[in-house]
């Protein structure tokens, strides 16, 4: 049983999100004997450097001796954020 008309999409931090909703129609599904929906996973990312698995594309990248800007330009997301992402994996590495 989906109650599709008493979910609406809020935004909610960095992604799009339907947790407020979600939260009301599991009370009401629960009041029917219905079990709710456990899982929840975000669908649409407002900034795609958040994305899953977008640091491990960073990383292949470099490994493949693209540079900065290229990498920035392929993936649609910030040259600095290339730049903090490998820093970061170097850190990771490093101890």
């Amino acid at each position: 049983m989906i109650l599709k008309c008493a979910i609406k999409e809020e935004v909610c931090g960095r992604a799009r999100s339907i947790i407020p909703a979600k939260k009301r129609l599991d009370t009401v599904l629960r009041k029917k004997g219905v079990r709710p929906q456990i899982n929840m996973f975000m669908k649409n990312y407002r900034y795609k450097a958040c994305e899953p698995g977008m640091t491990e594309k960073i990383v292949e990248m470099a490994i493949n001796s693209s540079g900065i800007r290229d990498t920035a330009r392929v993936l649609k997301i910030n040259k600095n954020t290339v730049i903090n992402t490998l820093k970061k994996r170097k850190a990771a590495l490093s101890k």
